[in-house]
């Protein structure tokens, strides 16, 4: 891919920081807020990240085993997040070419569709096997998650951007 002029060339993503981003995001949805409706879901963010900027890594095996993870973590339905999960990494990955060519607030606002399909897909999931509906304010999740996507993603990108070889020279 070429890139853009005065666009900084990232160092390899590091994979014990996929993995630990992923068990950290996996673990902030464990705590009781991660459990209101209108919470943003913090795996589905950083997992659809990872799938658009390392889809060799990241992909539709370890979105099913996260979104059993949470559903196990969860006491939900059994399969509810790893189905939505699956949906939205096959959509992330169908996105991944074009994605890293906009600015991060175009990418917010082409990744929403993706976070809005996976809330919905949860939701009538829930209501198919009698969950309750918790009414117009489900729209807040998927909205917080794509607002949240540019600031996840200079956070995740940190580690790549620092110089490989640190010289008192270099401004960064």
């Amino acid at each position: 891919m070429i890139m853009p002029r005065g666009e900084q060339l990232l160092l390899p993503a590091n994979p014990l920081f996929i993995w630990a981003s992923l068990l950290i995001a996996l673990t902030i949805n464990a705590f009781p807020i991660g459990r209101i409706f209108w919470a943003p879901d913090w795996l589905a963010l950083v997992l659809i990240y990872w799938c658009v900027h390392q889809p060799l890594r990241i992909g539709l095996g370890v979105a099913f085993i996260m979104g059993i993870l949470t559903d196990v973590q969860s006491t939900g339905l059994l399969g509810q997040h790893a189905f939505s999960y699956l949906i939205m990494t096959y959509w992330a990955n169908a996105l991944q070419r074009r994605l890293p060519w906009f600015s991060l607030g175009t990418q917010a606002v082409q990744i929403a569709p993706v976070f809005f399909l996976g809330t919905g897909i949860e939701l009538l999931l829930s209501m198919f096997f009698g969950g309750t509906t918790p009414g117009w304010l489900i729209i807040v999740a998927p909205a917080l998650q794509a607002a949240l996507w540019p600031i996840v993603s200079i956070f995740l990108q940190a580690p790549q951007r620092r110089a490989p070889n640190r010289d008192n020279q270099r401004p960064i």
